[in-house]
């Protein structure tokens, strides 16, 4: 085992920088729940103005302001349609059902997106067999979806069509500046038709927590009493907040080294036999691709990487995820990519691992 781990599993793994600590240690904070951190009510308005919404509400974490936005959106019995693969109805604890009694309609898209024509025929029909469909949730970017950034058409058009027929929209936009750095246009621009936005600050900016929620000054309101609701009223937050300013002021453009060592580390997995990917679909920050089966399960390719040194994770019999951030270099990229041909080269089958994949047991 390599004395220091090269750690592509996610973005979550990022360590603040110490300009960053720096920034926090030196935080002015207050009672946030009583509205008193300065630091918190200027990144609150900070990321308003940035999105051209009324209001913002700090969160603990990104499953935190996406199960928010659910529960003002709808009541209970009510349905959300999301793209079949969305973190919000996969990956945060049976959420939407659990704290909104509300139902989710799947939607078939690609690379986690949708359009017009996946969505006709979707809305239920009033009648009181069935429950009332009452919430769109998009996701930029998307995960598991393949880190695909939504082209700005594309969101406006879904948006429109939403509006028409009487849904609310809620951005999950996790890794939205991701998309922003990605696609060109503006935090406000891709996100002016939506109801609320919920944004990750713990991904690829480098904060070690938080999250934010953006909305109407109405929306953001009635969110402050579930998020109280939820446990998620802070008090001197503004030393996580500190940390959030500091990664909007610093960390954005940096996001496009991301991308590129992606990038970088995809056309070097390409090259490599038993290794299948589709370069052109690596846009941003996250790269999916998958072995061939005969050589044996992507687990069992993620603990012979482990031992290599390198740490990536299987989502599926035969495919992984690698993700860039902060914390991994070009050559670490590289390193990584020359660690997969190695494993390959001297077989994995050896190695324990699951052919369902981590997120099923039978």
């Amino acid at each position: 085992m390599s004395e220091r781990l090269i750690d592509m599993r996610s973005d979550t793994v990022t360590r603040p920088t110490p300009e960053m600590r720096r920034a926090i240690t030196e935080a002015e904070v207050g009672d946030d729940m009583v509205g008193e951190d300065p630091t918190v009510n200027r990144l609150e308005a900070m990321v308003a103005d940035l999105l051209e919404k009324e209001a913002a509400v700090f969160a603990c974490s990104g499953t935190q302001s996406n199960q928010m936005a659910i529960k003002l959106h709808c009541q209970p019995a009510d349905e959300l349609l999301a793209e079949e693969t969305s973190h919000a109805v996969h990956f945060e604890a049976g959420g939407p059902a659990a704290l909104s009694g509300v139902m989710w309609r799947p939607i078939r898209g690609r690379g986690g997106m949708f359009d017009v024509d996946d969505l006709v025929g979707k809305i239920r029909a009033d009648n009181q067999h069935l429950c009332r469909t009452r919430l769109l949730c998009l996701e930029n970017t998307t995960n598991v979806g393949g880190g695909r950034a939504w082209p700005l058409d594309q969101v406006h058009r879904v948006c429109h069509w939403a509006r028409q027929n009487g849904l609310k929209v809620h951005m999950d936009g996790a890794r939205l500046f991701n998309a922003v750095v990605a696609r060109g246009y503006t935090p406000a621009e891709v996100t002016r038709h939506c109801d609320t936005v919920s944004i990750c600050f713990s991904k690829g900016l480098g904060c070690p927590m938080g999250s934010i929620l953006v909305g109407s000054s109405e929306d953001i309101g009635r969110a402050r009493r579930v998020r109280k609701l939820l446990g998620g009223a802070l008090r001197q937050a503004g030393i996580v907040a500190a940390a959030a300013i500091y990664a909007l002021e610093h960390h954005v453009d940096r996001l496009r080294d991301d991308h590129d060592n992606a990038k970088a580390f995809a056309r070097a997995i390409a090259e490599i036999d038993g290794v299948r990917i589709d370069v052109d679909a690596v846009e941003t920050n996250l790269v999916f691709f998958e072995i061939d089966s005969a050589l044996g399960y992507a687990s069992q390719l993620s603990a012979k990487l482990r031992s290599k040194g390198v740490l990536m994770g299987a989502t599926g019999p035969y495919r992984l995820r690698a993700c860039t951030h902060l914390d991994v270099t070009r050559e670490q990229v590289l390193t990584a990519a020359a660690a997969i041909r190695d494993s390959i080269a001297e077989g994995f089958s050896d190695q324990p691992g699951s052919p369902i994949g981590p997120y099923a047991r039978a």
